[in-house]
């Protein structure tokens, strides 16, 4: 049975004409933002408002459109506000655990004829599994 397989998984689907529902509502706040502007500064001062209907449309076109190796713009502030703003070093603290063996108080006390025996029996071992499996599987055999 054969599936279809969607072509072009990173593009956003176009809502609204040949903009993308983010690209036409940086594209709308912009130039919302422009005519308020327009209609409180721009009759008494029409200098600062070109100025700065040219710096808001130009933000909101960039933060629309403007792509920083292949990553949106938005993305990008993101992460760069999230470094700024996160922790730089990563320090790993170590818990100090005292271990069961010295937890206990108890004091052991062996006869140095003992110690002597216990030394004598015991037996080293020729090789850890892990060592022989290590071997097995260089050599195959």
């Amino acid at each position: 049975m054969e599936f279809t397989v969607p072509q072009f998984i990173e593009r956003e689907p176009k809502i609204v004409g040949p903009f993308s529902f983010k690209q036409f509502v940086f594209v709308f706040l912009g130039g919302g933002f422009t005519l308020f502007l327009y209609f409180t500064l721009g009759k008494n001062h029409f200098g600062l408002w070109v100025f700065s209907a040219v710096f808001f449309v130009g933000g909101a076109l960039a933060l629309a459109f403007l792509k920083i190796e292949k990553t949106p713009l938005p993305v990008y502030i993101k992460n760069m506000v999230l470094f700024i703003f996160g922790p730089k070093i990563f320090l790993w603290k170590k818990k100090a655990v005292v271990p069961k063996l010295f937890q206990e108080n108890k004091k052991i006390e062996e006869k140095p004829e003992e110690a002597k025996k216990t030394t004598e029996e015991l037996k080293i071992s020729e090789k850890s599994n892990l060592k022989k499996l290590f071997t097995k599987i260089t050599t195959k055999k």
